[in-house]
This record gives structure tokens, C-alpha cells and sequence, in this order.
């Protein structure tokens, strides 16, 4: 059995990729539409396929975290983005972070290898026939807005997120800034600290938020997505805010005194050569004169070149739970289905997943199988639930965390302990499904099949 018509994905980031790369796999045709270079988005720097307009990081690796729970599961069901994540890696403590540039390019190259990818680089502008699968990101272009707002209604919502500024490293002063990583993780040296003592502190924070911003409007924090939230905007709750948070000096020592900062700046490398880093925690709203100005005065930064500016982008993604069914189709609409942060599901690997899922499940249709639902005891699983669940409400994009799984059947106490059991039962979970679905999961290559 093969398919009337192929695939549309719209959108070429993480999860129009991974969702585009899988349906090849299967042996269905597919149009993958980007508007790049065409026209650009206003965070993009380049047309290559699932370049990443914020941090590099994709997050912690350790296997008992949601984030390294998250990394098993995508692992077991073939993730493409993951792999070519994990071959583009840098150092990064126990976080897994990649050279975007060579992740862009690894995965563009995979994407117009595949023959039965066919790649229109134009603006949508309408829903096309046939089966759909819509992942253009947070940044969703004008032209597709008419045909987006017909499709969900007014359901629609916004936010902003902001990224962070990216700095030369033969710009800043090793005699200041020292390698180390918190409480010696990863390889002990991944990062690059920036000491501050209480007086630069004070210094800093003064500055930062009576700095002029590029949106100049006083934010509502309902507009502004927790996890991206522009680092003056942070400083403004509270004068030691961000140095219980971006800044927060736990885990380090300044080898030129010997005692632990009152805060510190890490940057952490943008690529495998070091020739690039960015400031962890900066995502800004800053005028670029102004974070030329204000991220200079961290110690070490004095004479920073900035490769890229920290940028601020308004965002939009949908009331998913009132639009989309678990296996994120739309339930006014079931031929087409939406993936990535479009679907309020925020993150780099959340996006990827999502267009796994829905890749899968618009395989499954075409094939006449039944739809793959994620186990809830997973964190992919437990995320896509709380997306499409009806009884959601006051929906805000969401990463994958241990708040969304069911509790565990016994009380177990400590954190770490906990978190343990919460990744073994996902990892079980998810095995469960797999092994019980391999007519979906190890369809690979195998084309459609009675």
C-alpha cells in the first residue's frame, strides 16, 4: 500500500525535520516546505534546516532527570534530531549541548540526502491537500496566520522569549575568567566563569535594570515564557534575584581567592573549536549599545566582541488542549496535525519529539493502524497529555518535567531517589509501547505494508 498523495510538513526546525526525516523512513513521500531564505524569520541567521535561534543547549544528560528521561525515550523510538545531536556535541558538564552550526549543517545534509524528501523552499500561504503536519515553530510567518487562525479559531495565543548574546573567546580575559564546571561535572572544565564580587554585583544589577529596552513596554509576566524570560526582566523581582539563579555562585571557587564569588557569570562554548561562547542565563531585551555597555561591566568581559546580540521575538503557539487529540491531530481537522512549539510543547528535544509523534501517527493513518499513544508514566507521554487534555486549563508552553507524571504508587522521599524511580518507570513504560507497537516503531526503511 502506498500513499494517494504525500506528506505536507510545513516548517523545517526540529520538529518539522524529525517529523519529515521519519516519514521518509517509512517509505512516505514528502513535500517539506521552508520559507528560508525566501523570506526570513526574525531570530534566523541562515536557511539550513533546524537551526537553533536560541541557546545550544538541549539540556541535561543525566539519565534520572525529565530532560535525560526525555533523551532515553527519543533514543528507543529513532530519533533523527537526537542522533545528529549527539554527534555534533561540545562540552558542556552534564548537559548535553551541540555546535549549532555543525548540527544545522549535519542535519540539512541528511535532509536533502533522503530521496523521498522533496524540499519547496517558499512561504505557505494555505492549508494543502492531503495530510498535514504543521511545525513552524513559534514564529509562525503573516502569511500563514489567515490559514492558521481559520484552523484553530481564536484559540490563539502569544509570548515572548528572548536569546542570549554570544561573545568572541579570544575576547575575554583568561587572567579573570576560569574553566571549571559545578561541583567539578562533566569533564570538570566545561564552562567559563566570570567572578563578581558583592560591589560588582551591585554594580551590574544597578545598571542592567535601568538600562533601555528594545520592546519598550512593561511586560505582563503571563507574556513572558518562564524558562526564556530576558534577564533584566528577572532582576526587576528582586535585587538578588538572578544571582540565586543565572548567577548563582554554588559549586565554584575563584582560584585567585581561593573562596566561592558572590555570583557568577558562566559562559558556556557555542561550538567544538572554542572560538564561541554564550552567557548562560542571558536571554535579553537589552538595545544592542546597551548589552554592549551593561555585560561588559562582568569581570573578564571588558573587552568582549559580541558575534550576535541577544535578540527578544514574540512567539505564538496555540490553546492545544482545547485543539489537539494525544496524538496531535487536530479534532476539527483529523488529516492535519500540529507538532513543536507551536503546540505550547517548549523546548528543543520537546519539539523533536513532538514531530516524532506526530510523524508516526500520520504513518499510522495512512497505513490503516492504530494510533500510537504515549504512555503517561513517560515524560514525552505525561507532556502530550497535559497538551491535549480538555481538562487543562489557563494552558502556557510547558517543558518536560516530573510535575506532569502520575505520582508513584509508593511514597519515596528524597528527591533523588524519586526522580530515579519517576526515569525507570518512563523507561519501562516506554519499552512497553514500543515492543507491543513494532508494526509503527520498526517499520524503518520498510515502506507501507497490508
Amino acid at each position: 500500500m502506498k500513499p494517494a498523495h504525500p506528506v505536507t510538513v510545513i516548517g523545517g526546525g526540529l520538529a518539522g525535520s524529525e517529523a519529515a526525516l521519519q516519514l521518509a523512513r517509512r517509505g512516505v513521500p514528502v513535500t517539506l516546505i521552508e520559507m528560508r531564505p525566501v523570506r526570513s524569520g526574525p531570530a534566523h541567521h541562515s536557511d539550513l534546516f533546524g537551526e537553533l535561534v536560541c541557546s545550544n543547549s538541549l539540556k541535561s544528560d543525566d539519565p534520572t532527570s525529565a530532560a535525560g528521561a526525555l533523551k532515553r525515550e527519543l533514543t528507543m523510538m529513532g530519533s533523527q534530531v537526537l542522533e545528529v545531536a549527539r554527534q555534533c556535541a561540545v562540552p558542556a558538564g552534564g548537559a548535553l549541548a551541540v555546535d549549532r552550526d555543525m548540527f544545522a549543517v549535519a542535519l540539512t545534509a541528511r535532509i536533502t540526502a533522503e530521496p523521498l524528501i522533496r524540499i519547496e523552499r517558499r512561504e505557505a500561504s494555505s492549508l494543502p491537500e492531503g495530510r498535514v503536519i504543521i511545525a513552524t515553530g513559534p514564529l509562525t510567518s503573516d502569511a500563514l496566520e489567515p490559514t492558521l487562525i481559520d484552523l484553530v479559531g481564536e484559540g490563539r495565543l502569544a509570548f515572548y522569549d528572548a536569546a542570549a548574546p554570544i561573545v568572541d573567546a579570544s575576547s575575554i580575559d583568561r587572567s579573570v575568567v576560569f574553566a571549571d564546571s559545578r561541583y567539578g561535572k562533566g569533564g570538570g572544565a566545561d564552562y567559563l566563569n566570570a567572578p563578581m564580587n558583592r560591589d560588582e554585583y551591585e554594580r551590574f544589577v544597578h545598571e542592567l535594570v535601568d538600562a533601555r529596552r528594545a520592546i519598550d513596554k512593561e511586560f505582563d509576566r503571563r507574556e513572558l515564557f518562564a524558562a526564556c524570560q530576558p534577564i533584566e526582566e528577572v532582576a526587576r523581582t528582586g535585587h538578588d534575584a538572578i544571582r540565586f539563579g543565572a548567577l548563582k555562585p554554588v559549586g565554584l571557587t575563584d582560584p585567585r581567592t581561593g573562596n566561592r564569588p558572590w555570583a557568577i557569570v558562566q559562559l558556556r562554548a557555542e561550538n567544538r573549536d572554542l572560538t564561541a561562547y554564550n552567557l548562560v542565563g542571558f536571554q535579553t531585551n537589552l538595545r544592542w549599545g546597551e548589552q554592549e555597555r551593561v555585560f561588559r561591566l562582568i569581570p573578564g568581559l571588558e573587552g568582549a566582541e559580541f558575534l550576535r546580540f541577544g535578540v527578544m521575538h514574540r512567539n505564538t503557539f496555540v490553546n492545544a488542549p482545547s485543539l489537539l487529540d494525544a496524538t496531535l491531530a487536530v479534532r476539527a481537522k483529523p488529516r492535519v496535525r500540529l507538532a513543536g512549539q507551536l503546540t505550547g510543547t517548549e523546548g528543543y528535544l520537546e519539539a523533536a519529539a513532538t514531530g516524532l509523534l506526530a510523524a508516526l501517527n500520520t504513518w499510522a493513518q495512512i497505513a490503516g493502524r492504530p494510533a500510537v499513544t504515549m504512555p503517561r508514566e513517560g515524560v514525552l507521554g505525561a507532556l502530550v497529555s497535559y497538551a491535549t487534555d480538555p481538562a487543562t486549563t489557563g494552558y502556557q508552553p510547558m517543558h518536560v518535567n516530573y510535575g506532569l507524571v502520575p505520582p508513584l504508587p509508593d511514597r519515596v522521599r528524597g528527591k533523588r531517589e524519586r526522580y530515579a524511580a519517576y526515569a525507570e518507570r518512563a523507561l519501562d513504560a516506554t519499552s512497553a509501547l514500543i515492543r507491543s507497537r513494532s508494526d509503527v516503531f520498526d517499520a524503518h526503511d520498510e515502506g507501507l505494508h497490508s
